[in-house]
């Protein structure tokens, strides 16, 4: 069978937890294939908020089997935490239902102190970095020095270890930056959460997939950050270290191209970002604050309120063309209810030009926005069930953006429950 893949198309914070944990009944497996711990699924059902770091949004249904694929990162201080988190779920057994690739590679406590040295040298020029460690573990594996899974399994690791933390401790020093740390108490930590992430079985994950799909199983890939993140295709220097896109599907879990099949894209029916970069649909108004105050808009893994703004259709189309998406979500359709007038960017004007496409540089200086205005809906969206009791403005906005795009929204998601999901 296919692989399906589900993924973001803004800058992350899309609602993909909530869309796996909804489309996991329809399938066998769900493996994460890129990211670590910067990104934060957010699950809500029967009236409690769950949100996962780096284990995949499938954990919670007894159907599915869940993979951490060989593009994950993972820090075992913070997978621990959020296996304890899991042991408060009576029944449910997350050893037998999650399986790590031996291929992902570890996050040592020294790349997150890396992370905090590299973002503290850069003063105002920061790119807003999660400081997990993201960026440095990514940049050992490009330059062959990293630690995987499976070097756990080798009676040497801790030597290899112990090579490699010098090696970070020296190129520390070279920051023009003092950070405080205790080397001691991170490495009892990370000894003790490497013992209980050795409780969990390891696997060559492009191998036991390639079997599932021979034996016909069903699977979702699932993405995390968003596609304007991506450190090829985003809007670079601040972006994430991993192919967000649907490419990195293919190199994070070992799946050929040719053997996906549905690629389902998520995006707000607003825009939100996290942290530092260009942002051209940012509003610094009453509009900006009403839509993060009602979305609640704040880091599920930062804390960190989300700059807000307008739905950007040129960054999204941008989005569908690159990772050939089939199928659309489109989340927070309640957050707009209220809103008497929307907008939504159609170009921009750069470079004495009016485009359409998203260019090399989206910075405020370069880039002015060029909106088409649109009539909003004051009805509560959030007791709806079915997609004939949404208001004709909304289906207005839908059916513009499906025409804009060329392609189908198939879920309208008009609250945060799992049950708040409409299908179209």
């Amino acid at each position: 069978m296919a692989v399906d893949l589900l993924l973001g198309l803004q800058w992350g914070d899309e609602g993909k937890g909530k869309i796996v944990d909804v489309l996991t009944k329809d399938y066998d497996i769900i493996a994460r294939f890129q990211g670590g711990p910067n990104a934060g699924h957010t699950l809500e059902f029967d009236g409690i908020k769950h949100v996962l770091h780096t284990i995949p949004s499938g954990i919670f249904h007894d159907n599915a089997m869940n993979v951490i694929g060989n593009g994950v990162v993972i820090d075992p201080v913070i997978f621990k935490k959020e296996l304890q988190n899991l042991d408060k779920f009576e029944g449910l057994d997350y050893k037998a239902k999650m399986v790590i690739s031996r291929k992902a590679h570890l996050i040592l406590p020294t790349h997150r102190l890396l992370d905090a040295a590299s973002e503290a040298s850069k003063g105002k020029a920061k790119i807003g970095s999660t400081l997990k460690g993201i960026g440095p573990t990514y940049m050992d594996k490009t330059g062959r020095n990293g630690i995987r899974v499976g070097d756990l399994e080798l009676a040497d690791w801790k030597e290899r270890y112990a090579t490699l933390r010098d090696k970070h401790i020296s190129m520390i020093d070279f920051y023009d930056a003092k950070i405080d740390y205790d080397l001691d108490e991170l490495e009892t930590e990370f000894f003790a959460a490497i013992k209980t992430l050795k409780t969990l079985k390891f696997i060559d994950s492009e191998e036991y997939l390639y079997q599932a799909q021979k034996s016909g199983k069903s699977i979702l890939a699932e993405g995390a950050q968003g596609s304007l993140l991506d450190i090829d295709f985003g809007t670079y220097p601040y972006v994430t270290s991993s192919n967000t896109t649907a490419a990195g599907a293919c190199t994070g879990l070992g799946v050929a191209p040719n053997q996906i099949g549905e690629v389902f894209g998520i995006f707000k029916a607003y825009t939100t970002r996290v942290g530092s970069g260009p942002f051209p649909t940012e509003l610094f108004d009453e509009d900006g604050e009403t839509m993060g105050r009602v979305g609640n808009e704040f880091g599920a893994t930062t804390g960190r309120a989300r700059r807000c703004g307008w739905l950007d259709l040129v960054a999204l189309k941008y989005a569908v063309r690159v990772n050939g998406v089939t199928q659309l979500m489109m989340m927070k359709g309640d957050v707009l209810s209220g809103f008497k007038t929307l907008k939504v960017c159609t170009a921009y004007k750069y470079k004495g030009e009016t485009i359409e496409h998203l260019p090399y540089n989206i910075e405020p200086e370069n880039v002015e926005v060029v909106y088409k205005e649109m009539s909003g809906w004051a009805e509560d969206l959030t007791g709806m069930t079915t997609a004939d009791q949404l208001p004709k403005a909304l289906n207005d906005y839908i059916d513009y953006l499906e025409k804009e795009l060329e392609t189908p929204i198939k879920i309208v998601s008009v609250g945060p429950d799992r049950t708040q999901t409409i299908l179209r």
